[in-house]
């Protein structure tokens, strides 16, 4: 019959009764004939069509998504007081709370998303009903809960709020383990990112994901991370940021004491400063200390010692000057390989061994990185090779 109505439609989901209709500038709506619940899993249902409005509303998850508008009568239909629900910012299971959450398991993470997203409450008896939930979210497909943890980052502009739940109610227990007993400041140094703004700013949910990832080991994070079917281009930035976290966040504080709050880049661009962007990597230099900033927030909220903002601004300013001026790979030196092996280095890892000393060297003095000075350097290394 909606076929029939509309002149261009799309069969989205035929066989739940959705059709999609074009409008006049091929924007698309969701058309669904009423329907009610006969049969569930916990997480796909078994429909039967022919269903009141009511009966329709009633198979909705929350009060507040539970209104339906008819245009023409221009009559209201809110059956479960979802009007009040959302006049009292409050998300309540339609309803008994318990059987909602058992017809499907996703609705105790979209709850918390959605009173995350909004600055709602959660009514207790829906609350409690998300708690009893969680031993059985493993019946999710990790693609879901993937798709959970991204709306979060995109949508909720205070994640903490949301995965301080996700670990009360016993939800990182059962999906994600490693982060079971995930610490506040973790969570709250999310908070100090800002939202990813969907399209336009796609490495700010990965940021984001990395953060609350940063207290894990490499190996934890690749595990999670494949676990939830992430891309393996987002596997292996994640786990190499969590990694230089890991293995410079003390150093990187270190250097911090070392400078005064205000020096500028100009007096920052050291020695130190160069051999902790070549560590990075130029390519990571704006993410880590977007991933350090934010774990220094949450440590300064939390009432522990932690580098100042401006300390903050100064090294990234200083870092960004040495990942474009200064050479950091021996890819950026003025010899290569082969200019190695015509100084004396006999092919092999020596060659490689040599080059990184020769990148030391640079590291140390830019100034020497020249095809004179660097050819020089390389013989005289390879004849302590021999």
């Amino acid at each position: 019959q909606v076929r029939r109505l509309f002149a261009r439609t799309i069969p989205v989901g035929i066989e739940f009764g959705t059709i999609g209709v074009l409008d006049a500038s091929g924007h698309m709506h969701e058309v669904t004939t009423f329907r009610h619940d006969v049969q569930h899993d916990g997480r796909h249902a078994v429909v039967q069509f022919g269903a009141s409005l009511d009966e329709d509303l009633a198979r909705r998850d929350f009060t507040i998504n539970a209104i339906a508008f008819d245009p023409v009568a221009g009559v209201l239909r809110d059956p479960f007081g979802g009007q009040s629900d959302l006049a009292a910012q409050l998300v309540r299971a339609v309803g008994v709370a318990d059987e909602r959450m058992r017809e499907d398991r996703l609705r105790a993470l979209r709850a918390i998303r959605f009173a995350a997203r909004f600055g709602f409450a959660l009514e207790p008896d829906t609350w409690r009903a998300i708690v009893a939930s969680a031993p059985h979210l493993t019946r999710l497909s990790p693609e879901r809960v993937k798709q959970e943890i991204d709306k979060t980052m995109e949508q909720v502009r205070a994640p903490s709020t949301a995965f301080v739940r996700w670990r009360d109610s016993g939800a990182f227990a059962a999906l994600i383990p490693s982060l079971a007993t995930v610490a506040d400041e973790v969570l709250f140094a999310i908070d100090a990112l800002p939202l990813p703004g969907m399209t336009t700013r796609p490495q700010r949910r990965i940021l984001r994901i990395a953060v609350l990832l940063s207290d894990l080991d490499g190996g934890e994070t690749i595990q999670v991370l494949k676990a939830l079917r992430f891309s393996n281009h987002e596997v292996a930035w994640i786990s190499a940021l969590v990694d230089l976290w890991h293995q410079h966040g003390t150093s990187v504080t270190a250097l911090l004491r070392a400078h005064a709050a205000e020096r500028t880049a100009a007096d920052m661009s050291s020695h130190d400063v160069r051999r902790l962007a070549s560590a990075i990597g130029r390519l990571r230099v704006g993410a880590f200390v977007r991933l350090a900033a934010a774990r220094w927030a949450a440590a300064r909220n939390a009432g522990r010692p932690a580098p100042m903002l401006s300390q903050v601004r100064a090294l990234h300013r200083a870092l960004l000057h040495s990942a474009f001026h200064d050479a950091l790979d021996v890819g950026d030196l003025a010899i290569d390989g082969d200019d190695v092996r015509r100084a004396g280095t006999p092919p092999g890892p020596q060659i490689g061994r040599v080059l990184q000393r020769l990148l030391d060297d640079v590291l140390d003095d830019p100034s020497c990185n020249t095809r004179d000075e660097l050819s020089a350097r390389a013989a005289t290394y390879a004849s302590a090779l021999r």
